[in-house]
């Protein structure tokens, strides 16, 4: 992927695209990736860079929801266990099964959970990737060594997926550009072109030059997620919002927290959710929390109330009760529920999607989850090719390899961190990374890993890329002080 290849194609290009998506989250990028694979001609505009917002922010599970298994929301579990199936199928070098323990201080709890779970195993269908199981106590303990003993009547262990989001969706960027599809980051749509009142086409700005450039498209995705509803009022000033928003909020912890393999489950908490403590990186992820806010941000922060409520709730369960000076990193990311007017309480609205076509064609995505987006991509370019009156093509995706990432050797960055200066390189080179903070938040994982070594290691990434791109000692300068800026935010102070 070369971004300045990309936009001299936009340039040149003189036919409309058959599909224009707006949006590089998971849904954005799985629409390119199907789209392409079909053999449409697919150009992908994201406002800032792949993954920006909810999509690198997730409790980086591939899973069929086992919270929504408790709200009897069968068909979503049903759904979301077969693409969890096909995920770990298609691209095994970043998803992997993941081993569960639901630790059970009551009998009751005990025998209510594994039933739960055996259910769980048997929507999964020949999508299972492992039996749950009842554990004793002592197998509980030699498996999750820090988990608080006191009243402690055994655990449920179960399998579901995990992974690094922001390695996958780039790998699925990768994968799209190879079937020929066409991927900008910071191009952000400003308006649409329309013929006899349906959209015909998508002004966008290239934020790096300010420069405008205009496309013509036979049908236009919306799948940019919790910001969904603005473009939508670029289309139709007068349109309602269909989403609302909750954050999730997580904390990440140094691995002697949890010295295992094994995640932690947390089955009930006071708002309502569930809580993971998951091993990933060679630390610890704990999340999630559901806020209702009243709007969406790019950069959204954990409050201090998410935190407080996090480490009191793992604390409850962990031997050694980690407090705000243990944190190496906060985030939060908002989700896009699709509103209902009978639902006031966020956790409880389904993570389903759901599909909007206005009357000028714009066709909206919007919803779901990570562990769905092959899904919702397919249904939404199904419809863009019928709207477009393109020919009819069969998804592939439900086979399709995604490409995998080979990291080169190379000289570490930091001692605690495997990143390496090859891995800035190809960032800048291959990946389409414009920024430090392109490579430390989502090339690589630092600044979700730990913000103060992101910080640390940023002088020395900016240096690399500038060379690379071809950029000034000022550059440099202004790069480092809008990372430190946005890593600040990412540091959990003890109050």
């Amino acid at each position: 992927m070369n971004r300045d290849e990309n936009i001299t194609r936009i340039r040149e290009r003189t036919e409309p695209w058959d599909i224009v998506v707006i949006g590089g989250g998971a849904t954005g990028v799985g629409c390119a990736l199907d789209a392409a694979s079909r053999g449409y001609d697919v150009l992908l505009l994201e406002q800032h860079d792949f993954g920006k917002g909810t999509s690198s922010r997730s409790t980086k599970l591939i899973h069929g929801g086992v919270r929504y298994l408790r709200q009897a929301n069968i068909s979503l579990v049903r759904e979301a266990l077969k693409e969890r199936g096909i995920l770990l199928r298609n691209a095994p070098h970043v998803v992997h099964t993941q081993e569960f323990i639901v630790p059970c201080y009551g009998w009751l709890e005990k025998a209510f959970y594994g039933l739960g779970l055996k259910i769980y195993d048997l929507l999964a269908g020949r999508y299972s990737i492992g039996k749950s199981r009842i554990l004793s106590p002592e197998e509980t303990l030699e498996r999750l060594p820090p988990l608080r003993t006191q009243g402690l009547v055994g655990g449920v262990l179960y399998h579901d997926g995990q992974f690094d989001d922001t390695r996958l969706l780039i790998d699925m960027a990768q994968t799209a550009s190879s079937n020929s599809a066409c991927l900008v980051n910071y191009a952000r749509a400003r308006s649409f072109i329309r013929d006899a009142e349906k959209i015909a086409g998508v002004e966008f700005e290239d934020t790096e030059t300010g420069v405008l450039h205009t496309v013509a498209a036979n049908a236009v995705i919306n799948a940019t997620g919790a910001l969904c509803d603005a473009v939508r009022q670029l289309s139709d000033s007068s349109a309602k919002p269909v989403v609302t928003f909750a954050q999730g909020s997580h904390i990440v912890l140094d691995r002697s927290f949890l010295p295992s393999n094994a995640a932690v489950m947390i089955p009930k908490t006071s708002d309502g959710r569930v809580l993971f403590c998951i091993p990933w990186h060679e630390h610890v992820l704990v999340g999630t929390t559901d806020t209702p806010v009243d709007s969406a941000s790019l950069e959204p922060e954990a409050l201090d109330a998410e935190i407080e409520f996090i480490l009191e709730t793992a604390g409850e369960y962990l031997t050694t009760k980690p407090t705000r000076a243990d944190i190496r990193s906060a985030f939060a990311g908002i989700r896009p529920l699709v509103s209902r007017s009978d639902v006031s309480n966020t956790a409880s609205l389904s993570r389903s999607h759901e599909m909007f076509v206005d009357a000028s064609g714009l066709i909206t995505i919007t919803g779901g989850k990570w562990t769905t987006y092959r899904r919702m991509a397919e249904e939404a370019v199904n419809k863009a090719a019928s709207t477009a009156g393109l020919r009819p093509v069969e998804c592939v995706t439900e086979t399709l390899t995604i490409t995998p990432h080979v990291a080169e050797p190379g000289e570490q960055l930091h001692p605690g961190f495997p990143y390496t200066v090859t891995n800035v390189v190809e960032a800048v080179r291959n990946e389409m990374a414009r920024t430090v903070e392109d490579v430390l938040a989502r090339r690589t994982r630092a600044l979700f890993l730990n913000a103060r070594v992101a910080i640390e290691i940023a002088p020395r990434v900016a240096k690399i890329m500038a060379v690379e791109l071809g950029k000034d000692e000022d550059w440099i300068a202004n790069q480092l002080t809008d990372f430190g800026d946005l890593a600040e935010r990412y540091f959990a102070r003890p109050t």
